[in-house]
């Protein structure tokens, strides 16, 4: 019989929580220093070779089969086809056996990110309701920054509970599961059949691979990466296929075998690649925009002031609101030594919103005038969540006192 992952924790006890959130807060903050990098590029005289490297073109060539894409889009399809892997890996483990996995611990983080996805949506949505293109990036400002969010409370140490920095994990976590359905069902190209055929049939194999309980990783990766590229060509996004190759890894594993189960390897193994060089990679490349002509008037304009002000009141409003109430109605609990000031202050740092705001807004606008104005739009809210989030913490929350020794 196959062990699960909790019987595997028992006999071989892990802090994976701490461990996590460790991992995170310290790639949340490579990921703030590489944004501001990114800034210099871009307002720089190095602004035009930024603009050079990013457009670099790259290929892949064999007989009449081609894959030709600029640097950016690599980053873009590629290597975040691997961070989405990591997402995917997390959410299955969440759901079957971490903090998603019961009713009691789902229902806080649950009811919040419905409220912190649907109000920053409607906000965007009614400042951009005259203009059909503008209104493609109404997902934007929905998702959370799991990094840069825990990354700003690390900075905050022992003010703030480990509870809440779990909650605040499980959101983003469910608001990445929003994001992935919301790309595979609005933000998807043509298709074409054949390859998405071809792609259908990788997933079967990975099927079989999961039905036999394959405990080695080789063959995942192997058939993955073709799905992959499958995918790519199909029209869906590529990094759908990171998603579905990691829902398809084993999360048990036989009584025979003495590691962790594959999916656990496998998360273990991806997540300083993803944290220290996927997410920053993709960060540099993607927050560098030139403030050259803007001034306020440009951070006015109803593209990026959708987006921070879906980041700044509609997430910690949607997100603040809704724990609150589920406390209140008793569907839920408030984290273990935390106070609803903290709750509130961790609800305007869930505004912070980097990575994948600015990855659906890659995709959602094509123009570069549209692309800059959804950069300006999610630095300025993200920053702003950032200092009013950290703030109210620093003024609602004590730092533990420190015993006397003696």
């Amino acid at each position: 019989m196959p062990e699960t992952v909790k019987a595997w924790l028992v006999r071989k006890p892990i802090s994976a929580i701490r461990s996590f959130l460790e991992i995170e807060a310290a790639g949340g903050i490579v990921l703030m220093a590489v944004a501001v990098l990114a800034l210099i590029a871009a307002n720089s005289p190095l602004a035009g070779a930024y603009d050079q490297l990013l457009h670099l073109p790259m290929g892949l060539r064999i007989g009449d089969f081609a894959l030709e894409k600029t640097l950016l889009h690599w980053v873009n399809d590629g290597l975040m086809a691997v961070f989405f892997l990591l997402v995917g890996l997390e959410i299955k483990r969440e759901i079957l056996q971490g903090e998603l996995s019961s009713r009691e611990t789902l229902m806080l983080p649950g009811i919040a990110a419905v409220g912190g996805v649907v109000l920053p949506a409607l906000i965007y949505a009614v400042i951009n309701v005259g203009d059909p293109v503008a209104l493609r990036g109404w997902a934007i400002p929905a998702a959370t920054d799991i990094a840069f969010a825990l990354g700003v409370l690390s900075l905050l140490g022992s003010r703030v509970p480990v509870s809440l920095k779990v909650f605040l994990t499980a959101l983003a976590i469910i608001d990445d599961v929003a994001a992935v359905v919301i790309i595979a069902l609005f933000y998807t190209g043509d298709i074409s059949l054949p390859f998405l055929a071809w792609a259908a049939a990788g997933v079967a194999v990975l099927g079989l691979f999961n039905w036999l309980r394959v405990q080695a990783l080789w063959p995942y990766l192997v058939v993955g990466a073709v799905v992959w590229l499958f995918v790519l060509k199909s029209g869906l996004h590529a990094t759908l296929a990171g998603v579905v190759l990691a829902f398809l890894v084993p999360l048990d594993r036989t009584a025979e075998d003495e590691d962790e189960p594959p999916l656990l390897r496998l998360e273990h193994s991806l997540h300083d690649f993803v944290a220290f060089l996927v997410v920053p990679v993709f960060g540099f490349a993607n927050a560098g925009v030139s403030f050259a002509g803007a001034s306020v008037s440009s951070f006015l304009e109803p593209v990026p002031l959708g987006i921070a002000a879906g980041l700044v009141l509609g997430k910690s409003l949607g997100v603040g609101v809704a724990a609150w109430a589920s406390i209140r109605l008793g569907f839920a609990a408030l984290p273990a030594g935390a106070t609803t000031a903290q709750l509130a202050g961790v609800s305007v740092l869930a505004g912070i919103g980097f990575t994948m705001s600015l990855f659906i807004g890659a995709l959602a606008f094509e123009g570069p005038a549209l692309q800059a104005a959804t950069k300006m739009g999610v630095l300025a809210g993200s920053l702003v969540a950032a200092v009013l989030g950290s703030l109210w913490l620093v003024a609602v929350s004590r730092r533990p006192a420190v015993p006397a020794a003696g």
